[in-house]
């Protein structure tokens, strides 16, 4: 059992010496350890800290993914200042290194999903988004993809979120793709040591490494001991595994979606707090708190610290809702009249204009209600993705690729001129 001292917000500090030791078992990793920063909290963070851990004894953390990855185009600086005004305790970002060593932050390996490279630089949407240059990177658009409120939105530095956290928020470092960053850890390293705005905020016990490769993980322990890191794996390992892990590692993360109490309490047996990603919707959040997980990441901060502190997650509801989501259907998800779907329910006595409402999913893939839909009270919608004739309680998008994942998904309901209505997940 890991054995290691509790530190802010009942973190588990590391041993000095990290164990080479990981989920496959890997062979030793040795890497010479920098002399570390003093790390203890401001009196100020201290007090924050404080205030924090007498709230609520079953009040987990809450991360905001990618920035706020719901409201705002991921991992960017818009998205990092919703984080930062949604009272959440952290957002996470995932950095990468530029062809020529820069660190930046980017969750996908290639950038066809959430850029404008092939209007930039056609024929490169599906090149490694490591081949690229600073310099090209920032020629990129990285805010459309999500709304035309972020045009011209641009791939931010690794330091832009160190800035833009400016120690009133924590941030979690993902290590992303590291085989596709050589030594990028010990850029990470070196920056939280070297770069001012980083080394505060690890000062203030505001700063945790994640990642889901293990060898990059305990690399990243070997050279910053004193730094908290997650282990992330999709689903909860045996003890054994645990144990492990828990030799270079403070916490794991894993999925929210199959994680059930004995999974919660094999990975607190082993010493490590217990995180889960990503959860949208406000049921998954509190089954997850009566769970007794010690973090919770989602993609929307703002809305989820709101319902935290007990109030409407969603202020600016008119009063309809996602009612389900149909995501595997008997036969082909995209059949004529029957396919995949999302209801939509007015849950007022008031009849409601739901005309060229939105139904975006978490990877921005997005379903659209025409115009002339108007839900009497209580009346129900569905939104299909696939084609078929539409009626007074269907629509039919005539889309020819899945959007809904059969294995489950989050999705946002906004309205035409972009209020966000409602989340559901299944």
């Amino acid at each position: 059992m890991n054995t290691r001292s509790n530190r802010t917000f009942g973190r588990i500090s590391k041993a000095t010496a990290a164990a080479a030791l990981s989920v496959a078992v890997l062979a030793p990793i040795t890497a010479p350890a920098y002399a570390q920063p003093d790390t203890r909290p401001t009196a100020e963070a201290a007090a924050k800290n404080e205030t924090r851990a007498a709230s609520s004894a079953n009040e987990p953390l809450l991360i905001g993914h990618r920035g706020a990855a719901g409201t705002a185009p991921e991992n960017t600086v818009s998205a990092f200042k919703d984080a930062r005004s949604s009272h959440a305790d952290y957002f996470e970002i995932d950095v990468q290194l530029s062809a020529d060593g820069v660190p930046f932050l980017f969750h996908d390996d290639t950038p066809a999903r959430t850029t404008n490279v092939e209007d930039v630089f056609p024929g490169r949407e599906n090149d490694p988004i490591t081949s690229f240059t600073w310099a090209e990177l920032q020629q990129l658009d990285a805010g459309s993809y999500f709304s035309d409120k972020f045009v011209g939105e641009k791939i931010p530095h690794f330091n832009d979120a160190a800035k833009i956290a400016n120690n009133k928020i924590g941030v979690f470092i993902e290590i992303k793709s590291p085989v596709n960053s050589p030594g990028i850890e010990k850029v990470v390293a070196d920056s939280l040591q070297n770069n001012r705005d980083w080394n505060r905020l690890l000062k203030n016990d505001q700063i945790e490494v994640l990642g889901f490769d293990a060898a990059s993980n305990q690399r990243f322990s070997e050279l910053a001991p004193d730094v908290p890191l997650q282990q992330l794996i999709g689903t909860v390992p045996d003890s054994a595994t645990l144990a492990q892990i828990a030799t270079y590692a403070d916490h794991f993360g894993t999925s929210y979606r199959n994680l059930d109490a004995a999974s919660v309490a094999r990975v607190k047996a082993a010493g490590m707090g217990i995180g889960v990603y990503t959860v949208n919707s406000t049921e998954a959040y509190d089954q997850m708190v009566a769970l007794g997980v010690d973090r919770v990441t989602g993609d929307f901060p703002i809305q989820f610290s709101r319902h935290e502190r007990g109030q409407k997650p969603f202020p600016q509801n008119t009063g309809v809702q996602i009612a389900d989501s149909i995501n595997d259907v008997p036969g082909d998800d995209l059949q004529p009249e029957t396919g995949e779907h999302v209801i939509l329910q007015n849950t007022t006595n008031r009849t409601i204009d739901v005309s060229g409402y939105i139904i975006r999913d978490a990877a921005n893939t997005q379903l659209t209600v025409g115009n002339g839909y108007v839900l009497a009270p209580g009346a129900q919608l569905r939104v299909y993705t696939g084609p078929g004739t539409n009626r007074a309680d269907a629509y039919y998008n005539n889309g020819t690729a899945n959007v809904l994942n059969n294995g489950g998904d989050s999705i946002a309901l906004w309205t035409g001129n972009g209020n966000l209505q409602d989340t559901f997940a299944n």
